[in-house]
């Protein structure tokens, strides 16, 4: 299962889910699903969100079996 660690980088950046949904172009319940991982983002939201928090996608999100 892909998991991910956007709500960490959110919190550090102190931003609330809608700050940072409008940031990407998404909606809040996009940000929501992602970081309870019952969404699997496309290559480019990954991309962008990696980029928004200057790290590495695999710094982001990881595999968890």
């Amino acid at each position: 299962m892909l998991r991910n660690h956007i709500k960490l980088y959110r919190v550090q950046a102190e931003l609330s889910q809608e700050q940072l949904a409008t940031i990407l172009s998404v909606r809040r319940e996009t940000i929501h699903f992602l970081e309870k991982s019952k969404h699997v983002p496309s290559l480019e939201l990954a991309m962008n969100i990696a980029k928004f928090f200057k790290v590495k996608i695999e710094d982001i999100f990881y595999f968890e079996e």
